[in-house]
């Protein structure tokens, strides 16, 4: 619950040109289906939440929405892992994000 607050907090006080830049910025930007406002606001989720590593990962979901469900349904231990550091990064990043 803190990392959503101090998340939240964070994505207020800096400005958006501050937040853009990252690997999850550009691949959402990338999307057309967002606005610089929110990309910035999961970059900086994604910068408390993941490392730069799982960053990059994470991006490719952006543009290959079935790599996600391929990792999802993977058996190995890595894969399961990332997923649940995934898995929360998304939840903060919908709540912190969009206010759901």
């Amino acid at each position: 619950m803190r990392i959503v607050l101090f998340a939240g907090l964070l994505a207020l006080m800096l400005p958006s040109a501050a937040l853009a830049g990252g690997t999850i910025d550009k691949a959402c930007r990338a999307t057309g289906r967002a606005g610089a406002s929110l990309c910035g606001c999961i970059q900086s989720v994604a910068d408390q939440v993941l490392s730069h590593s799982d960053q990059r990962r994470a991006a490719k979901f952006f543009a290959d929405p079935d790599k996600a469900q391929e990792v999802r349904l993977s058996d190995s231990a890595s894969a399961e892992a990332f997923w649940d550091r995934y898995a929360a990064f998304a939840s903060t990043a919908e709540a912190v994000c969009t206010g759901g």
